[in-house]
């Protein structure tokens, strides 16, 4: 499927809780049928992952499902999505990830609210360097992972892949927006075409949900490189657009979402798609730190933590601490949409952060809504992403001018220069490949992107 305009064409229309195609799923839930549910994410403590501890590691998942269960029920959650996100072991040993899926879907069958269980399976593929990424004993072992984890009850299968990463993370390193633009829009895009088809064709097998990727590999390690005064939060900005037709590609070969909680570029899959979405913001602090805390909410269908090791805490356990953290802000929302004041509470939302950072700025529904038809009005991934890269820059640039966004004076000579190097950007795909063979050819291979 190619998207040529948008689904939602009105910024008013882009809010929490609805989404033009609502999702059913799991037991009795509606996603995006206009209320906002908490999906809950959670990890292990610091511990081993080997045969001798996997009774232990049994126990661990079991009293996280139990508390988060339990204080769901207290807090009388209308809805709950668990997401189990795999750990690297347990891809590598599908029968692993299989068992504790099998042991987290048990529980919820118990539970008298309307839930979901999403499963995120580890991309693997990048152990090998260069990547092979449609081949090889970690494609293979990530295969198995899908297909075991949607037998074993998974009601959504998603993955955060990394195909381009290789190329992507030197690029941002060099503040290189060809060789961002390159590695994102053909290199990752690809990539995306052909592993998605590969997981709806799982999906389908099985009767389960393909859900969606994130950029968190990409975008998310620009944010918080940024955070950290390592990038300037105008290359993070320009790359999280340049992320956006790379995801997009997921919904263009069979996901139908929800996108996953770290896919800041959610808002725009959103507003391209129609599909229901799942953001974090403030109550992910647990996982990192960002710009985004309460603006992210405003057009969440699902409100998530990221993931929060299960310690123990002075009140409970971390993620039953977490679960009540998002169970309030949902209900807040799903208030505010109950008395019809849903954009009043969004707005409020979009203006505590969008002045005070521009990742913030480029997720006002105003700015989404232009960055995504300059998406939709282009074809192919390369020109998607140099257009939506292009209308980024000039968005920002004119906030800065106007007063409307706020930029450290260190980050202003960023400016010029990009507008120089956006001004003698690569124009085709063609060439962008040749770029990207003579300044990174040493990091990834042709082949596993289908470049012969």
């Amino acid at each position: 499927m190619n998207y040529t305009s948008l689904t939602i064409e009105n910024s008013s229309d882009l809010v929490f809780g609805t989404a033009p195609f609502p999702l059913k799923c799991g037991r009795g839930l509606t996603i995006g049928g206009g209320q906002v549910y908490p999906e809950i994410n959670f990890t292990l403590p610091t511990m081993e992952i080997k045969e001798n501890t996997h009774e232990s590691i049994f126990k661990q998942y079991s009293e996280i499902i139990d508390t988060i269960v339990k204080r769901s029920e207290i807090l009388k959650v209308p809805g709950l999505v668990i997401e189990f996100e795999q750990l690297p072991p347990m891809t590598s040993n599908p029968q692993l990830g299989g068992e504790i899926t099998k042991l987290l879907r048990n529980r919820l069958n118990d539970c008298d609210i309307p839930n979901a269980l999403r499963v995120t399976v580890v991309d693997l593929r990048d152990g090998d360097r260069p990547p092979l990424l449609r081949q090889g004993k970690n494609w293979e072992q990530m295969k198995e992972a899908f297909i075991v984890a949607a037998q074993a009850g998974a009601d959504i299968l998603s993955i955060e892949s990394v195909g381009g990463k290789e190329v992507h993370d030197q690029a941002l390193l060099y503040g290189d927006l060809n060789g961002i633009i390159g590695s994102l829009g053909i290199l990752a895009y690809k990539d995306m075409e052909w592993l998605w088809n590969q997981i709806t064709e799982i999906a389908s097998q099985y009767n389960v949900i393909p859900g969606g990727d994130t950029a968190c590999g990409f975008s998310n390690t620009a944010m918080q490189l940024a955070g950290k005064g390592m990038l300037p939060s105008l290359l993070a900005a320009l790359d999280r657009a340049a992320s956006v037709p790379r995801s997009l590609a997921a919904y263009e070969n069979g996901a139908v979402g929800p996108s996953k909680d770290c896919a800041y570029e959610g808002p725009f899959i959103k507003a391209i798609t129609g599909y229901p979405i799942s953001m974090e913001g403030k109550s992910s602090s647990c996982a990192h730190f960002s710009h985004l805390g309460n603006i992210a909410s405003a057009t969440a269908d699902l409100w998530s933590n990221e993931s929060v090791q299960n310690i123990r805490l002075l009140s409970g356990s971390a993620p039953e601490v977490f679960l009540e953290i998002l169970a309030y802000d949902c209900r807040l929302m799903n208030i505010a949409s109950q008395n019809n004041e849903a954009l009043k509470m969004r707005d409020w939302l979009v203006e505590s952060d969008s002045s005070l950072n521009v990742e913030a700025f480029i997720l006002k529904p105003e700015s989404v809504v232009e960055i995504s038809k300059s998406i939709v009005n282009n074809t192919g991934g390369y020109r998607q992403t140099k257009e939506s890269v292009l209308t980024t820059f000039d968005i920002i640039k004119n906030a800065i001018i106007e007063g409307k966004v706020n930029i450290s004076e260190n980050e202003k000579n960023w400016i010029d220069r990009f507008e120089i190097e956006l001004a003698d950007i690569i124009e085709t795909e063609e060439a962008s490949i040749g770029y990207l063979k003579n300044n990174y050819g040493n990091l990834f291979n042709l082949e596993s992107y289908g470049l012969n």
